[in-house]
């Protein structure tokens, strides 16, 4: 199902391709990887992405990333396939990332590449401008396989980290993410608008649509997209697409 079907507005009817990849063959032509201990693999399932295996390690973090840099309004959508069976740590996604400027951290981010050897957190959201959904995500105080939760973040580097970062409308107990279960994911960045669309591929009645108004933080519209798996976590993603949004 393409992004221009079921989940967005009229207006969007005509969407653009601007990537695409299966998974399936040579993951270094369209991505890079922060992480020295992540590895990942080119399947016939899709790309497996597999975070270190020490729990608390910031060196056992992974992101993914498009080579490619999109700008404007655009759709993600992919197969998403949860392969671990922890009840802590977070997937998320990354759109519109950039570095938030100077010699440091210039905005294109493939030129600090080395200093996300150890892909630490606080590297993310100090040095970025980005979008942030956090999905198939566990509390950290809460440890149980029903206490899943979805939020929305915008990164906005200030001397106060994590704080304010946070959209409201968090989803909680969602059901969603169960091990080796394919779930459809569509994503829609469009002006003051995020959406996002959850749906099991074998079970349609298995879905959820969430929407966050972002009319008045802080608005990005160029950057990179990734994929990113704390210490532990490993998932399958499989028919990776990008659409431009008129």
């Amino acid at each position: 199902m393409s992004c221009n079907k079921k989940t967005y507005e009229k207006r969007s009817s005509s969407p653009k391709l601007l990537f695409g990849d299966v998974g399936t063959t040579a993951w270094k032509q369209n991505w890079f990887l922060d992480g020295i201990q992540a590895k990942v693999i080119n399947t016939q399932e899709g790309i497996a992405l597999i975070a270190g295996p020490r729990f608390g390690s910031d060196s056992s973090h992974a992101v993914l990333w498009t080579k490619k840099s999109f700008k404007g309004n655009i759709c993600i959508e992919y197969d998403y396939t949860r392969t671990d069976t922890t009840t802590r740590g977070v997937n998320i996604l990354y759109f519109h990332a950039t570095g938030k400027g100077g010699k440091e951290f210039p905005k294109d981010i493939s030129l600090w590449n080395d200093k996300r050897t150890v892909p630490q957190m606080s590297l993310y959201f100090n040095n970025m401008n980005a979008y942030h959904i956090s999905y198939a995500a566990f509390s950290a105080k809460e440890y149980s396989g029903d206490n899943d939760y979805i939020r929305l973040r915008i990164y906005n580097p200030s001397d106060k980290g994590l704080l304010g970062t946070e959209v409201k409308g968090d989803y909680f107990k969602t059901g969603l993410f169960k091990t080796d279960i394919t779930y459809h994911v569509k994503v829609f960045k469009h002006t003051d608008k995020i959406k996002m669309h959850i749906e099991n591929k074998n079970n349609s009645s298995e879905y959820l649509n969430c929407e966050w108004d972002i009319s008045n933080l802080p608005s990005y519209n160029e950057g990179r997209i990734g994929f990113r798996q704390m210490f532990t976590r490993k998932a399958r993603y499989k028919n990776i697409k990008v659409w431009e949004l008129k």
